[in-house]
């Protein structure tokens, strides 16, 4: 048999808040953007985190829904006035 070189590809899986907003909370970046994106991301996580631990309801389902609209609104929203040129 030959002896074959088998190569792991290591690769993060990013967190709800993370895929939301767009951003990695692990990345060393310290601009504006980024700091934005990693406390909307944060707060995404909690809200899901919360979510899915606690009971649910039509209701419940609703108000999470429009919770993640408007995070991602305002995180979108805030990059836009610290990017505008």
């Amino acid at each position: 048999m030959e002896n074959q070189e088998t190569t792991v590809i290591e690769e993060k899986i990013h967190s709800f808040g993370e895929l939301l907003v767009g951003t990695t909370l692990d990345s060393e970046e310290t601009d504006s953007v980024t700091k934005v994106k990693k406390l909307f991301a944060e707060a995404a996580n909690i809200l899901k985190d919360e979510y899915a631990n606690n009971e649910r309801s039509p209701i419940k389902s609703l108000l999470f829904d429009h919770a993640v609209g408007e995070i991602t609104n305002a995180q979108m929203s805030i990059v836009k006035v610290i990017t505008f040129k």
